[in-house]
């Protein structure tokens, strides 16, 4: 995704205050908001502010002392949990503070696809990378966005990072083979992909601490084990052989776990369970409901954490260092409003609802720097009741196409997610994109799964109650009913539909890209990823800016030390996860590129804390 290589397949957003470089700074709301938490008295030295970041104020007298540690974890996501579990392995006393009365973050409720180029378990599995490919497609991914020493940080821990789960954890992985890198026609991508995802896990290992492992985004269906990469396949369980193979295996697997009195987890849950049941041999504490009040620091080094515990403030010293992991702010609507593109909101997320942005803005008022804030993780998705519905395989299935409140096409469909957004925001302003529609017919709903509705079965009532579907029996109707031209869209179908039948999408290059053919339909030809709309009723689905997490955060090195705005690192302070500006920049090169680099910094942080880095 190298801007200067193909401005086509990616979009420039960079973030000024880096490219001029400096960091940014805290508006007028930042510092107001900062000077009324320090205000209160819980006992916290903080930093004086960015501009003067080497003074500090001084310390009030601290809350009652409710432990001293080599290390303080704040957060039991990926990041946090692969932190502390590298910690512990190092003969550093470590604790994990939790705000959610649950453990695994966002990263539980994933489907915890994990990008790490030339890793043990890709290369056993005979995957071509190599570490001069690798670094030639991070770098055309990346571009200019992050410096070059986090790339090559990234790259050169990542896999010894994931052997060290593997070694001190009951973790295993899977290469999710053909998920291709998501610009495999740049320097050293790998259209067969390089991601994986962790193998089934007995839950039971767990004991009762599976109670409080945090619930999945999507539920497996009962009676069946179900990785990630097996859903591309149940989607065409209905049309395709391998599909109704697959979800006959997915059953076999279910029924032999039942069987022997397994609990299974797979995805995210696996994952998520597989850390947790490290830090328990290896015994490091996790503290629940114990929420981040503010970082303790002393001379200008962070020497703590004040949590809440049982409803009061204490403090935690941390001799060698504190590790923020506590995930990005996208439920903090305040933050998204001051830091992000509008229309923006915390109901289009599927983040894990407590992450509210308390690791960055603690890590702000000891001095740390911010970058990306602008950005996230994005993907589109519908605005189901309840809780928004990310779209992976729905918009890439032939017989699809999408639409702005013009009725006209405006972007790759089958293209990246996070490039479909950002499309959508930077055209919003003059061609409205934002809600676009997702427009398909009978014939498609006939064919594939979506969501968990099987093909042909009625889509839910309050689907179309709450707006987020129409149903019609003609193109004018649905037009119509979604406030868009139907001349525009009946003209814009009857392009797409002639598109389609010769396999050619001229107007966005929908199939040019090997990646674009994984959701789709090898039945489907001359291009799986194209198929004309021919048979009524049609469907539309409004489609918004969803995201897996917010992408900005603290300014790291290749360290995973916390920045100032000079440059300098805060002593005693690191971050890894979405609580860090990602080492993606703005863009996303694979499958897993969000837990694949959240792993290896908070694996990256434990080590510098150590001192063996």
């Amino acid at each position: 995704m190298n801007p200067e290589a193909d401005p086509a397949r990616r979009t420039d957003r960079i973030d000024r205050s880096e490219s001029s470089g400096r960091a940014e700074l805290p508006s007028r709301r930042g510092v107001l908001a900062g000077a009324a938490v320090a205000g209160v008295a819980v006992g916290v030295g903080v930093a004086a502010g960015q501009g003067t970041a080497h003074a500090a104020a001084p310390s009030l007298a601290p809350p009652p002392l409710l432990g001293t540690y080599d290390v303080v974890v704040v957060g039991a996501g990926a990041a946090g949990m692969t932190a502390a579990l590298t910690a512990a392995k190092q003969g550093l006393t470590c604790v994990v503070v939790e705000k959610a009365p649950t453990f695994g973050g966002s990263a539980a409720r994933s489907g915890a696809g994990i990008w790490i180029p030339n890793n043990p378990v890709i290369l056993a599995a005979g995957v071509p990378d190599t570490p001069a490919k690798a670094a030639a497609y991070l770098a055309a991914v990346v571009g200019p966005d992050v410096p070059a020493a986090r790339q090559q940080a990234f790259l050169a821990h990542g896999p010894a990072m994931l052997s060290f789960v593997m070694a001190n954890s009951p973790l295993r992985f899977r290469w999710m083979e053909g998920y291709s890198d998501y610009y495999p026609e740049l320097p050293g991508g790998l259209p067969n992909g390089r991601s994986i995802e962790p193998d089934q896990l007995d839950g039971n290992i767990l004991g009762a601490e599976l109670a409080h492992l945090n619930p999945p985004y999507l539920a497996v269906p009962s009676g069946m084990v179900v990785f990630s990469a097996d859903y591309k396949w149940l989607a065409l369980a209905a049309v395709n052989a391998k599909g109704a193979a697959v979800a006959g295996e997915c059953l076999a697997r279910g029924t032999k776990a039942a069987l022997k009195g397994q609990t299974p987890l797979t995805m995210g849950q696996a994952l998520a369970g597989g850390l947790r049941a490290g830090l328990a041999s290896a015994g490091v504490p996790v503290w629940l409901n114990t929420p981040l009040t503010d970082l303790y620091s002393e001379s200008g080094a962070v020497t703590g954490a004040v949590v809440t515990r049982n409803g009061t403030a204490g403090l935690l010293r941390a001799r060698r260092g504190v590790i923020v992991g506590s995930g990005g702010f996208e439920h903090n609507a305040a933050m998204r409003a001051q830091y992000q593109q509008q229309p923006i909101g915390t109901q289009w997320t599927v983040g894990a609802k407590e992450n509210t942005g308390d690791g960055i803005r603690a890590g702000e008022r000891v001095g740390g720097s911010l970058a990306l804030m602008e950005d996230a993780w994005w993907g589109p998705a519908i605005p189901l009741p309840g809780e928004p519905y990310f779209c992976l395989a729905e918009r890439t299935l032939p017989g699809g196409l999408l639409v702005n409140a013009a009725g006209s096409r405006f972007v790759n469909e089958a293209g990246p997610y996070s490039d479909v957004v950002h499309t959508m925001y930077e055209r919003d302003a003059t061609d409205p994109d934002i809600p676009a529609w997702l427009i398909v017919d009978q014939n498609y709903r006939n064919r594939y799964l979506f969501k968990d509705v099987t093909p042909t079965f009625v889509l839910p009532a309050d689907w179309y109650n709450s707006g987020a579907a129409y149903k019609a029996w003609s193109l004018d109707a649905l037009a119509t009913s979604i406030g868009v031209p139907s001349a525009a869209l009946r003209t814009t179908v009857s392009r797409f539909n002639s598109l389609a039948l010769n396999g050619d999408d001229t107007d966005f290059g929908r199939g040019d890209s090997a990646y674009d053919h994984y959701y789709t339909d090898p039945a489907v030809l001359p291009n799986s990823c194209l198929a004309p709309l021919w048979l009524p009723p049609y469907y539309a689905f409004r489609i918004v800016p969803g995201d897996l997490g917010t992408k900005g955060g603290l300014r790291t090195d290749a360290k995973a030390r916390v920045l100032r705005a000079d440059g300098t690192t805060i002593p005693g302070l690191y971050a890894a996860g979405n609580a860090s500006a990602a080492v993606m920049g703005h863009s996303y090169a694979g499958a897993g590129s969000t837990i694949g680099p959240a792993m290896t910094f908070g694996y990256v942080a434990a080590l510098a804390a150590a001192g063996v880095l």
